[in-house]
């Protein structure tokens, strides 16, 4: 088994999860960054000719989605573009995937979901966006699923990392410049490190080699949702935060409705992680252990 000979295409290697997956997937084949390396300098997603050329003319053994339209509140004002790069993209990838034989990973969000309740949501519930990104993220999971091809779906949530826009660099910034800050306390989900996203990708990759060193998916082709354990509020994932920087800024509860946004934020966006510690023996650690292991990289 020679895995250095194995092509893998990742789409959006500069994301947060792109660029932990680039280094995550590296001991089980080549890793071709799309719009860095080894491809086209360049790569707009909602560029669907060049997607399928790109896929066509590499001809990987597997392909990696990380890319996505992920400007939530925007995407109220631009649905179009947020359908091209959510939706459209990944039809055309899993028929280029299919076409050359190869399996396709792709991560998707708790935007899926309506939000409401309070019971963690599990693979097989009913979906019901209610914003253009929930909307486009989910036409992009119907996409490749009707694409014929082998796949992989990781719903997941509440992402951060030390690069990137996020939550948590968001929180560092504004401790340093407000005494104090307003922070939503009725919204509830699982804060998810980038970092042990892509290393669960990579262990069930892993699960799923074969004598070749290729993937086979079987089975094991579906919907998977993803995230830290345990659950939190945006309040109290700040609180955590302030207390890991050292900050004396005070945070102040305030309800969803005193923070209007122009996207609908799911009330409850927890999910049961339970299938997917079925299926490959994962499940990641809780949401505060993964948010210290970041701080110790912040710190480095």
């Amino acid at each position: 088994m020679n895995q250095k000979n194995k092509l893998i295409l990742l789409f959006g290697a500069r994301g947060q999860v792109g660029w932990e997956l680039r280094r995550t997937l590296s001991p089980l084949g080549q890793v071709v960054t799309a719009g860095i390396d080894g491809a086209d300098e360049y790569l707009d997603m909602a560029d669907t000719a060049a997607l399928e050329q790109l896929v066509t003319r590499i001809r990987p053994d597997l392909v990696v989605n990380a890319a996505a339209y992920t400007a939530v509140d925007k995407a109220e004002s631009e649905p179009e573009l947020a359908q091209q790069i959510n939706g459209e993209a990944l039809a055309v990838i899993g028929a280029a995937a299919q076409a050359v034989g190869c399996p396709v990973v792709h991560y998707s969000t708790d935007y899926v979901f309506s939000g409401d309740g309070e019971t963690p949501w599990r693979e097989q519930d009913e979906t019901a966006p209610r914003s253009v990104y929930g909307r486009t993220k989910l036409a992009g999971e119907q996409a490749l699923a009707a694409a014929g091809v082998p796949f992989l779906i990781f719903r997941t949530a509440w992402v951060y990392g030390s690069r990137g826009n996020n939550f948590l660099l968001t929180m560092l910034r504004l401790f340093e410049q407000k005494k104090q800050l307003s922070i939503v306390a009725d919204q509830y989900g699982a804060p998810t490190w980038s970092r042990h996203i892509a290393e669960a990708t990579a262990q069930v990759l892993v699960q799923l080699r074969d004598a070749t060193g290729g993937f086979s998916f079987g089975k094991r082709s579906g919907i998977y949702h993803l995230t830290n354990g345990d659950q939190a509020s945006w309040y109290e994932f700040a609180q955590t935060i302030r207390s890991l920087a050292g900050s004396d800024c005070e945070l102040k509860p305030i309800t969803s409705e005193e923070y209007p946004c122009a996207a609908e934020r799911p009330r409850f966006s927890v999910l049961d992680n339970s299938e997917l510690e079925r299926a490959f023996s994962i499940a990641l650690p809780h949401w505060k252990q993964g948010l210290e292991l970041c701080f110790e990289e912040l710190g480095d």
